[in-house]
């Protein structure tokens, strides 16, 4: 639904008011975009996946507890990771993870 004028140039108001009040901030939110913000997540997702394989494996003879929360930290980055992927995060890899899941799938019924 397109605004009418009166509320175009209260949004002008607002957004000129944005940029003289904190100008930095204004460029970075420019800046960023869905696709960059994803890649973002994707990366602390990765990084605290391979964070949480890294305690557990070390820890897992001498405390089972800290493996086991290594674990919850690996647990969790890895749907961390897939919810950003699902939701569309960019650079193609969506669609393809469907379509490797639908494989999966398919291939699952018929051995099954």
């Amino acid at each position: 639904m397109p605004l009418n004028e009166r509320e175009q140039r209260i949004l002008e108001e607002i957004e000129r008011q944005f940029y003289q009040e904190d100008p930095k901030l204004a460029e970075t939110v420019a800046k960023t975009t869905l696709r960059s913000a994803g890649r973002r997540w994707r990366r602390l997702a990765l990084i605290g996946f391979g964070v949480g394989l890294i305690v557990m494996l070390l820890s897992f003879t001498s405390s089972p507890w800290i493996a086991v929360a290594g674990f919850i930290v690996m647990l969790s980055s890895a749907g961390w990771l897939t919810v950003n992927l699902r939701k569309g995060g960019g650079d193609g890899v969506p669609g393809r993870l469907e379509a490797w899941l639908e494989r999966t799938r398919q291939r699952w019924r018929r051995d099954g």
